[in-house]
C-alpha cells in the first residue's frame, strides 16, 4: 500500500537553536530571527514576503501549542548594489512565549508555500522525532542547517515519519483511498468495536502469518488498522460537519467542541487498545501462557502478565519466571505507571510504538529496571547508543518463552 513523501508535504527545512535574544522577546524590539541567510535556498530570494505562518511548540507530554501568524523575509540591503542581508520577524505568540534559549527551532516550507515554525525543548524526544523525520545531521551546536526535500527521491513514510506528521496535526494523504472504501463498506456509517475493527484488519491480510516474525507482522496489523480506521473516521466526521452544529439558530459550540474531542479521545484509546489486541493474537500464535488485563497488588492492572495470574498470586512460583509487559502505542512520561503494576517483578518490560525517545528518558529507564521494547523498524529512530539496549518483539518473545519452558 502506497504511503506518500515526506516531499509531499515539504519543500525544505532548517533548524537551528535559539539564541538568548531570539527566544526573550522582552530583550529586543525586533523580533527577529538571526543568522538566517542561509534560509534563502528554502524561503528563496524575492522580498519582500510574508509567509502565512503556523507557530507551533511541542513539549513531551502530548503537549501542544499552536497559533497563526505571519513572517516576514526581506534584505535589508535590498537598495544596495552587491550586498544582500536577509532578515525573517516574527510576532510575538503564544508560541514564542514559551521559547528558551537554547531550543532547537524548525523552519519547514510547506508545499503550499505556508511555513510551518516548530520549537521543542532542547533535547527532547520532539527533537529526536523532528530530527530523524527531516534527516538532520544530530550536531550538539545545531547551527542553521538547511535541507531541500522538494523531488528529494525520498522514500515512502513509514509507520515513525506518518506517527511524528501526525504529532504535529498534519492531515495526511491517502493515495489508496478508493481500495479502503471497499474493504470498509462492511460496516456503513458507523464504528465497530476496537476489537472487531482490529480483527477486520487481520483479516484484510490473510497473507500475514501471525507465527512469523512478530515484529514485521506486528506492524503489518497495526499499520493496516490505522489506515482503515482514519478512512472511516474521514467518512464519519465529514458526515457529522455537514450536518451542522447550530442550536435552532445559533451556532452550537459547545456541541461543536464536544464533537472535536470526541474524536480525539476515540484516536487515542483506540490506539493503545489495537496494539493490545495485535501483541495477544501474536502471543496466543507463540504459544505463550499469559493473561491480558488482570489485577495484581491495589488495584493495578498490567497489560499482559505471564504467564498468568493464579502463578503470579503464588508466593511459591518463583518470581524469575513471571514476566509483566505494558503496552502503550506512546509512552511519553507516562511509562513510570508501569513500575508499580507488579511488585513481584522486578525488571519489568515496556512495549511502545513511539519513535526517538530521548536519552534522558531511557537512561531513566534503564535506572528504574524498565526494558524498552519497539517492533525492529522503529529502532533506527533512536541514537545509537541507544539502539544497542533497546529489544525487539522477536526477543521479548524469547525472553518469555525461556521463562516458561
Amino acid at each position: 500500500m502506497k504511503r506518500g513523501h515526506l516531499s509531499d508535504y515539504f519543500e525544505g527545512v532548517a533548524v537551528k537553536r535559539l539564541s538568548a535574544v531570539e527566544a526573550d522577546t522582552s530583550r529586543s524590539n525586533q523580533h527577529e530571527y538571526n543568522g538566517v541567510d542561509r534560509l534563502k535556498s528554502i524561503l528563496g530570494e524575492n522580498q519582500p514576503v510574508k509567509f502565512p505562518t503556523r507557530f507551533v511548540w511541542l513539549g513531551d507530554e502530548q503537549e501542544a501549542v499552536t497559533e497563526d501568524g505571519i513572517l516576514t523575509w526581506y534584505d535589508s540591503r535590498a537598495k544596495h548594489p552587491t550586498r544582500s542581508e536577509y532578515r525573517l520577524y516574527f510576532p510575538t505568540t503564544a508560541v514564542s512565549e514559551l521559547a528558551r534559549a537554547g531550543d532547537p527551532i524548525f523552519f519547514a516550507k510547506r508545499t503550499d508555500g505556508t511555513v510551518m515554525v516548530i520549537i521543542t525543548p532542547a533535547e527532547s524526544t520532539m527533537q529526536n522525532q523532528l530530527m530523524w523525520l527531516f534527516g538532520i545531521e544530530d550536531q550538539p551546536t545545531l547551527r542553521l542547517d538547511t535541507k531541500p526535500l522538494e523531488g528529494d527521491g525520498s522514500a515512502e513514510l513509514d509507520f515513525a515519519a506518518r506517527f511524528i506528521l501526525d504529532e504535529l496535526g498534519i492531515e495526511q494523504v491517502e493515495p489508496e483511498a478508493d481500495r479502503l472504501d471497499e474493504l470498509l463498506a462492511k460496516f456503513g456509517m458507523r464504528f465497530p468495536t476496537t476489537r472487531e475493527f482490529s480483527q477486520f484488519a487481520r483479516d484484510t491480510l490473510p497473507e500475514v502469518n501471525p507465527k512469523d516474525g512478530a515484529d514485521a507482522v506486528l506492524m503489518a496489523w497495526i499499520e493496516r488498522e490505522e489506515m482503515l480506521f482514519r478512512r472511516l473516521e474521514r467518512h464519519l466526521v465529514a458526515e457529522r460537519l455537514q450536518s451542522g452544529f447550530m442550536a435552532g439558530k445559533d451556532a452550537d459550540v459547545d456541541g461543536f467542541l464536544a464533537f472535536s474531542l470526541s474524536v480525539q479521545n476515540r484516536r487515542k484509546s483506540r490506539a493503545g487498545q489495537s496494539l493490545e489486541n495485535h501483541l495477544e493474537q501474536i502471543f496466543a500464535a507463540r504459544g505463550l501462557q499469559f493473561a491480558r488485563g488482570v489485577e495484581t497488588e491495589n488495584r493495578n492492572k498490567p497489560d499482559f502478565l505471564f504467564p498468568g495470574p493464579a502463578p503470579y498470586k503464588d508466593p511459591a512460583f518463583p518470581a524469575e519466571r513471571l514476566t509483566m509487559l505494558g503496552a502503550k502505542s506512546t509512552c511519553k512520561d507516562r511509562w513510570r505507571q508501569v513500575l508499580s503494576e507488579a511488585a513481584r517483578i522486578p525488571d519489568k518490560h515496556l512495549l511502545t510504538l513511539e519513535p526517538g525517545i530521548s536519552e534522558n528518558q531511557t537512561d531513566e529507564m534503564r535506572s528504574k529496571s524498565l526494558q524498552l521494547v519497539l517492533p525492529q523498524a522503529i529502532h533506527a529512530t533512536y541514537r545509537p547508543a541507544q539502539q544497542a539496549w533497546l529489544m525487539n518483539v522477536d526477543a521479548f518473545i524469547g525472553v518469555v518463552t525461556a521463562r516458561q519452558g
